[in-house]
C-alpha cells in the first residue's frame, strides 16, 4: 500500500515562496509518475504540475508556469514543489498523487489517472 504525506504548506504573503514536499512509502517510488493538484474552496481539484518517474518529463498548468518548479529525488522517495511569486489565487489545499508509470516518459495531469493520494497540505497566500 502506497502512502503519500505532504508537508511544507503554510501562510505566506503574496510574492513569497514555499516548498512543498511529498514523502512516499510502501511502494517503488522510482517507478511512479507523480503529480501535484490543488483544490480551492468551492472549486474543482485542478492539476498544478506533474513529473515522470525519471524526472525528465514535466508538466505545468499555465497558471503556474514560470513560477512553480516540480522535482523529485528518487533516492529519498520524495517529490517537491517549489512555489515562487505566490499569488492569493494560489490559495488552496495542495495534494500529491502517484501511480505506476507504464513507460519511462509517462506523465499525466488528469486526476483520474492517479490511484494514490496524500491527505493534502494547506497553502494560504495573503494579499
Amino acid at each position: 500500500q502506497v502512502q503519500l504525506v505532504e508537508s511544507g504548506g503554510g501562510l505566506v504573503q503574496a510574492g513569497g515562496s514555499l516548498r512543498l514536499s511529498c514523502a512516499a512509502s510502501g511502494g517503488s517510488f522510482s517507478t511512479y509518475r507523480m503529480g501535484w493538484f490543488r483544490q480551492a474552496p468551492g472549486k474543482e481539484r485542478e492539476s498544478v504540475a506533474a513529473i515522470s518517474w525519471s524526472g525528465n518529463m514535466r508538466y505545468y498548468a499555465d497558471s503556474v508556469k514560470g513560477r512553480f518548479t516540480i522535482s523529485r529525488d528518487n533516492a529519498k522517495n520524495t517529490m517537491y514543489l517549489l512555489m515562487g511569486s505566490l499569488k492569493p489565487e494560489d490559495t488552496a489545499v495542495y495534494y500529491c498523487a502517484a501511480d505506476v508509470a507504464i513507460y519511462a516518459g509517462s506523465i499525466s495531469s488528469t486526476a483520474g489517472e492517479y490511484r494514490y493520494w496524500g491527505q493534502g497540505t494547506q497553502v494560504t497566500v495573503s494579499s
